[in-house]
């Protein structure tokens, strides 16, 4: 007897489907999944082979959408928020006809430059809605996808926009503390279009959950003010029955599914073993026996490939009916539309940027940089209409609600600022599903120092290459008596780190303006605006052209021959200056380079960079610790900044304690002079 013989003669039984024929086309899916892991040696069968059941009845009878149109503005949302089990949402893909999910590319699952990555990667395929993979996340960002369909319904109507957001979620998503951020905002919103099934396997990677929970998650959902059910997640009937009461609710939906990981498996099933790791040849072929599947790995029988292209083609009479009632609409509401979904801005706002910037540069306004930042916001808000702002609890303090802006709630989805309470983990990853929507342009507030609790989400932000703009105030000692538990000493360098994200530190109100236009027009990079409490002086007195968008720039130039560059961002450059004119006064020619952005500055070419640092020695001053400065002061270079944690006392009183003063600028510069 074979080793699978054994198998399959040991394993209990499989309960019989009332319906044969979705089970076949669940099977379809399990197969797929234990062949490409197989093949690749690597990924987690157990989850797309618990949730087949669940998948098939949602793809097959209710889910909108179109293969041929994958980025349908009006189709349903599906997140794959237990990322892991990435096989499931590929096999979708590739069944239902999206052209770019090929059978070549489940056969290189995992491999260098396929599309089928080990978790789910937005832009590697059309339908993929958004990265997943770290474990709650996809929660998070539905509940952004969510929003982002009532906003746009309340603005367009039911006509142009009317689509449900459906998420798969697994016991490690729900044991993530933001699924607690993500759950509460969205039950508090009453987000009825979004409906969450939870696989409820009981299974992690250590073994059964019970060795580490035992929340009862139907009442926490229900205790946030979700609808929830229980159903078992293998009956057809039950499923069905599940979403149509859901579809129904006035609240978002938690579909509780009690699956067996890696279903059909003959000894893995149930079991840790399935979760992370190919099931073995061995099992497989067990698996194959139990579930009556006689076509070889990667072979779809000819009836499940034509009943499931069949499925893959019923959502194009929804997308043409959309299309008519698009082109059906009046010329503005059709121009506005697709310019909101392009991510274009209004020409209009484009002008207000252009005329705060020179009001700015005229005026002078000693402010502190978020209260220039609030200013842009009041000038921008009425302009655009795509722009949905909020704040964790910090509204006050991050001025991120414009004058005139009104609030979005349950019963006024219309409105574009959101109270997201303390739930910055939440709030950031709620973003990321607003910017990965389309149509609406995200931006929200707290401290600097709690970026580390969006900093997940920012380095997804960047992965997926949105537009998010996160507006962090307090961004360094000079926000004062809160001490070191508030004061971000570190977070600038750490933001910096993250490839593909804008890191903005502007010096005044010009610089701000500019930061914002800059992270406006982004549209394939994060933005963060780093901004002050405490108030700063006028630098800029000619806003012609954005200097900032080169990231970095000679703000004042030596008197002279250059003996010394002054480096500096955002409340320090202010420091610089004066240190300039101390230095000059000594017969020192000095110059001042304001570096509003590092990574704009390092994509300039050699020469401009070269033209900006000079070939003088440097000192740099900012109000944060030194790590990577080293770039651009060299080995003799002097730092003039943060060496340890704050302290609590009065901002100025702190800068003189810790050494950032004119004196300490001027010192530097004369000892390498």
């Amino acid at each position: 007897m074979s080793a699978s013989e054994a198998t399959a003669v040991t394993a209990p039984a499989l309960p019989q489907p009332r319906d044969k024929h979705l089970r076949r086309m669940a099977d379809t899916i399990r197969v797929l999944a234990m062949d490409a892991v197989e093949a690749a040696k690597s990924g987690h069968p157990g989850m797309p082979m618990g949730m087949a059941d669940v998948a098939t009845v949602l793809w097959t009878r209710y889910l909108k959408f179109d293969p041929a149109a994958p980025l349908w503005h009006d189709r349903d949302r599906f997140i794959l928020s237990a990322g892991h089990g990435s096989m499931l949402l590929y096999a979708l893909l590739h069944l239902t006809g999206y052209a770019d999910m090929t059978m070549a590319e489940l056969r290189n699952f995992r491999q260098l430059g396929s599309r089928t990555a080990g978790h789910p990667e937005r832009g590697h395929a059309a339908a993929i809605e958004t990265t997943t993979g770290p474990l709650g996340q996809g929660l998070g960002n539905s509940v952004g996808m969510a929003l982002a369909e009532r906003f746009l319904a309340a603005r367009f109507g039911a006509e142009l926009v009317d689509h449900y957001t459906y998420v798969i979620a697994g016991d490690g998503c729900l044991m993530e503390g933001i699924s607690h951020e993500a759950i509460s905002l969205a039950g508090h919103l009453r987000l009825k279009k979004l409906i969450v099934f939870w696989d409820n396997n009981s299974i992690s990677i250590d073994g059964s959950t019970s060795l580490s929970t035992s929340d009862d998650q139907i009442a926490r959902f229900k205790a946030c003010g979700w609808n929830t059910d229980a159903i078992d997640g293998h009956d057809t009937d039950q499923i069905a029955a599940a979403i149509e009461r859901a579809q129904q609710s006035d609240r978002p939906t938690m579909i509780a599914c009690r699956t067996i990981i890696a279903f059909g498996a003959p000894t893995k099933a149930g079991t840790a073993a399935a979760h992370g790791s190919a099931l073995g040849k061995d099992e497989i072929a067990g698996a194959r026996e139990r579930l009556g599947w006689t076509a070889p790995p990667f072979v779809v029988p000819a009836d499940m490939a034509e009943a499931w292209h069949k499925i893959g083609e019923r959502g194009r009479a929804s997308f043409t009916a959309w299309q008519a009632r698009l082109a059906k609409a009046d010329a503005a509401t059709r121009t506005e539309f697709e310019r909101g979904m392009k991510g274009e801005l209004p020409q209009a706002a484009r002008q207000a940027l252009t005329a705060l910037k020179a009001k700015f540069a005229s005026e002078a306004p000693k402010t502190a940089t978020r209260q220039s930042s609030g200013h842009v916001l009041d000038a921008l808000a009425p302009l655009i209409p795509e722009l949905l702002g909020g704040s964790a609890d910090l509204t006050p303090s991050n001025n991120t609600k414009a004058k005139g802006q009104t609030l979005i709630t349950r019963e006024n989805y219309g409105g574009h600022y959101l109270h997201y309470g303390i739930r910055e983990h939440g709030m950031a990853a709620a973003m990321n599903g607003l910017a990965v929507h389309g149509g609406v342009l995200p931006y929200g507030g707290t401290f600097l120092v709690f970026s580390d609790y969006c900093r997940p989400s920012i380095r997804l932000s960047a992965i997926m290459q949105i537009r998010v703009v996160y507006v962090f105030t307090h961004d360094s000692i000079g926000l004062g008596e809160d001490g070191p538990t508030h004061q971000p000493v570190e977070h600038l360098a750490a933001l910096r780190a993250i490839p593909n994200l804008l890191v903005f530190r502007p010096a005044d109100a010009v610089e701000t303006a500019e930061c914002w236009e800059l992270a406006l027009g982004s549209m394939k990079a994060p933005s963060i605006l780093a901004l002050t409490r405490q108030n700063v002086p006028a630098l800029r007195r000619d806003a012609a052209q954005n200097l900032s968008a080169r990231g970095a720039y000679v703000l004042a130039e030596a008197d002279g021959a250059r003996r010394v560059t002054l480096l500096a961002t955002g409340s320090e450059v202010s420091l610089a200056i004066a240190a300039r004119d101390q230095l000059k006064a000594k017969g020192i020619a000095a110059a001042v380079v304001s570096m509003p952005c590092w990574a704009l500055f390092e994509q300039q070419d050699e020469a401009y960079r070269k033209s900006v640092l000079g070939s003088a020695p440097r000192v740099a001053v900012e109000a944060a610790l030194p790590f990577g400065w080293d770039r651009y002061i060299g080995p003799s270079g002097r730092f003039i900044g943060m060496h340890s944690f704050g302290a609590s006392a009065p901002g100025e009183a702190l800068y003189k304690h810790f050494g950032i003063t004119v004196e300490a600028v001027t010192e530097a510069a004369l000892a390498l002079t």
